[in-house]
């Protein structure tokens, strides 16, 4: 070490020492710089930036050993072989070159080791080899322990330089690894020079052709600095130049650079836009790849049309401004694609126009074309048909099978309708399930008749409602022009006027519009209207009507009757509005919030009394019918025993099973189950047999008729005696005489219900009853019990008929 530092300070010029030091810290710097642009490139141009990097490395680790060579004073004048110089030259840069290709290229934990070595072995070499070039009437003498000192002591340097570079980021690899690798260079250098001895030979014989030390420090200072400065000078300009290359290729815009009117370059998104080559549009105009571009100026866009190589045309909007470029002004052409703005435009314009769900048209565009229709029509003196289309079902299934399904269903229906119409014909959809079509084609009523009779016959195909529970059908209005209407709101209301005529007759057929058709269907369409808004006006409300105990008189519960003050007309009889709200689907809506009605006013009572709400078969086809129920008895607080829920024998005719599935779970819960209108139906025996109901209710039909009708008499008596050998209390509803209550509490009717001993009333009266009528009743079924027990032979005496007629009395 002493000698290494006696070696410097007595055999060296300091001043040459420090400049070679400088030297060597610029070619390490421009090296590490040229170094870290190849990590950025792809794999074919990193090997060019490590050839760069190595050819900088060798050249400063060259120029630092023959700088740091003029400063060593050896005591005699020395000079240097052109060849032998010229070979250090190489081997420093090919030894650089191997030693950071293999740092950055290879693999491994020893990878930076190896490539250490490497570069200690390079400069090692060029060193010797150096020293090979001297030429002086001297021998040089060599100690190989402190040779190889200087190798290792290279290597391991060499090694930390490359680990540096390669583990810290950004201005600390660079210095970290420049300052180890000019410590790498200078240690194996002068720890070289000083394991070296020159021994005088005053006989050896000098060359002529020898290159002068000054001469030869001139040649190597400014070598090496032009050297290193190009490398430098290469990294900040292919830098740049491959930046704004990059950003033109990466703009979304096509970019054609100008020169006195032709094609001097061009972006590779302008060749991927027009399919063109470079080589192809290279000097020519505009004007062979764009047509005439109207109003173009300064940054005021223009649209034209782009020709593609395949022939094609694009729509492009081209925007034109000056520059700069290569030392001359240009006009940029900036073209953008228009493709997608188009689409956008013509999307957003169909959407404007077309329903979403089925792709057909919607209402606005139906109002369109029907007007368009009725003018082409009026010139050519022709007729055209409308037809409205009504889905029969569709609401039922949407809310059963959700509307996911009920989506299927429409989409399903438009393609049916698109393959039966023609192609004059517009098919719309106007919202919800109701469709129209307009025929504006051919002799009528002819053709209607024909498209009409195909819908049916593809919607019977197509719509099996026996197989398919999701299956619906279809009823059709017909309205004529000009026969049904001049003006397209006078034909579409009278084809509404037909498709409702039709759905009140039966639904699944064909109505053409009759002038003669009476004002029901009219009316029937504007309840069902109305009937939707009902609730949210306060327009229904509920009436309980008192059930009374047939012996004792007492007051059992209450039965809920909705009731509809339709503004205008007043007071509407449910037998009118009930069955209109089933067929729209309005009675789910309607009977849920009478049951929850019911259920609060049942609640306030002081009395627990039982309140009866009736359910319709519509509302049997909702999925979560026991969950909606039991849903309302929790948020009321009502006790589920306290419910009797009526159902008729309609609801076990659609779908049996179901419904007494439904039924089960119901009176599993707590709630009672009542067969309304028992013995109206088909299959009554069999209901009863199925489901254990907890009451009969006697339709008010047998009722009415009792005074004067033996047959109806005969059947309340087999009605009520059914009921006792079931089990199941017998309740006679429609009690509006006394002579009938009369005769059904002489059968043995458990209770009786009827306008004779209470009306319906929006507050019921929770006591027990104490009007006249009701007294009356009460003496009269105690007289009844004995007179039954004087028939039958009974002792009057006995404990048990006493004992009951004394109570009722």
């Amino acid at each position: 070490m002493f000698s290494v530092i006696t070696c410097i300070r007595d055999n060296h010029d300091w001043r040459l020492v420090l400049a070679a030091a400088a030297v060597c810290l610029v070619g390490a710097t421009a090296a590490m710089l040229l170094l870290s642009r190849a990590q950025e490139c792809d794999a074919g141009r990193r090997k060019l930036w490590i050839g760069a990097s190595a050819f900088a490395f060798g050249t400063g680790v060259w120029a630092t050993h023959f700088i740091a060579m003029l400063a060593y004073d050896g005591g005699m004048p020395i000079g240097y072989q052109l060849g032998l110089t010229t070979l250090s030259f190489l081997l420093s840069v090919v030894g650089s070159w191997a030693a950071i290709l293999v740092a950055s290229e290879s693999r491994g934990r020893f990878s930076r080791i190896r490539g250490g070595v490497l570069m200690a072995l390079g400069i090692a070499s060029m060193h010797l080899t150096g020293m090979q070039a001297i030429e002086t009437q001297a021998v040089i003498l060599y100690d190989p322990l402190m040779t190889l000192s200087a190798v290792l002591a290279g290597a391991l340097l060499s090694g930390a330089a490359f680990h540096a570079f390669f583990q810290l980021k950004g201005l600390r690899r660079l210095l970290a690894s420049s300052i180890t690798f000019v410590l790498a260079i200078c240690a194996l250098h002068f720890i070289s020079m000083a394991s070296i001895t020159l021994v005088p030979d005053p006989g050896k014989q000098v060359p002529a052709t020898v290159l002068d030390a000054s001469l030869l420090a001139v040649i190597v200072v400014v070598a090496a600095t032009t050297l290193i400065l190009i490398a430098l000078a290469v990294v900040f300009i292919e830098s740049h130049l491959t930046d704004l290359r990059g950003l033109a290729n990466a703009s979304q815009e096509g970019l054609l650079i100008l020169r006195e009117g032709r094609i001097i370059d061009a972006n590779e998104r302008f060749q991927g836009l027009s399919g063109w080559k470079f080589a192809d549009l290279a000097g020519r105009a505009p004007s062979a790849v764009l047509s005439a571009i109207q109003g173009t100026g300064q940054n005021r866009p223009s649209e034209t049309l782009l020709n593609t190589r395949n022939g094609g045309e694009i729509a492009v909007e081209v925007t034109a401004s000056r520059i700069v470029y290569r030392g001359h002004n240009c006009e940029v052409l900036a073209v953008r694609d228009l493709t997608e703005r188009r689409q956008a435009e013509e999307m957003i314009e169909h959407l404007a126009h077309h329903d979403v769900l089925t792709d057909l048209p919607n209402r606005s565009l139906f109002d369109t074309r029907i007007r368009q229709a009725l003018q082409m029509a009026e010139r050519k003196d022709s007729e055209v048909a409308l037809f409205y289309l009504d889905l029969d079902r569709f609401k039922a299934v949407n809310d059963i099978f959700g509307h996911a399904e009920g989506d299927r269903i429409l989409r399903k229906v438009a393609s049916i309708l698109r393959r039966v119409a023609d192609e004059s014909d517009t098919i719309a959809r106007l919202g919800g399930d109701e469709f129209a079509i307009i025929q504006p084609a051919g002799q009528q009523p002819a053709a209607a008749q024909k498209l009409a009779a195909a819908i049916l016959d593809e919607f019977a195909a197509e719509m099996d409602t026996a197989r398919d529970p999701t299956a619906v059908g279809v009823s059709v209005g017909i309205a004529l022009y000009p026969a049904d209407g001049a003006a397209a709101e006078e034909l579409c209301n009278n084809a509404d006027t037909a498709l409702y005529r039709v759905k009140h007759d039966g639904r699944g057929k064909v109505c053409f519009f009759d002038a003669e058709m009476d004002k029901a269907a009219r009316n029937r369409r504007q309840i069902e209207s109305e009937l939707r808004h009902a609730i949210s006006r306060n327009q229904i409300h509920v009436s309980y009507q008192p059930i009374l105990d047939a012996q004792s008189g007492e007051i059992g519960g209450y039965e809920a009757l909705m009731r509809w003050n339709r503004p205008g007309y007043g007071l509407t009889e449910p037998d009118i509005f009930i069955p209109i709200a089933e067929e729209s689907g309005s009675i789910v809506q309607l009977g849920e919030w009478v049951l929850l009605q019911a259920c609060r006013e049942a609640v306030r009572w002081p009395l627990p009394l039982m309140i009866a709400v009736n359910l319709s078969p519509v509302q049997f086809m909702l999925p979560n019918l026991c969950e909606r129920i039991e849903s309302i008895l929790a948020e009321t607080g009502l006790a589920p025993s306290r419910l009797e829920l009526e159902i008729t024998e309609a609801a076990l005719i659609r779908d049996r099973d179901r419904v007494m599935t439904t039924l089960l779970r119901l009176h599993k819960l707590g709630v009672h189950i009542v067969m309304d209108d028992f013995g109206t139906g088909f299959s009554s025996l069999s209901n009863l047999r199925s489901f254990p109901f907890d009451k009969i209710k006697v339709d008010r039909s047998f009722t009415g008729v009792l005074e004067h009708d033996a047959s109806a008499r005969s059947i309340v008596r087999a009605i009520i005696g059914l009921g006792h050998s079931l089990g199941m209390p017998v309740v006679t509803e429609g009690v509006e005489t006394e002579m009938q209550r009369r005769i059904v509490v002489e059968e043995g009717c458990a209770q009786v219900q009827g306008l004779l001993l209470g009306k319906p009333d929006i507050e019921p009266s929770v006591k027990l009853a104490a009007d006249e009528n009701v007294l009356t009743m009460q003496i009269e079924t105690g007289v009844s019990l004995l007179r039954r027990a004087q028939r039958a032979g009974d002792d009057l005496t006995a404990p048990r008929v006493f004992s009951d007629a004394q109570k009722t009395l």
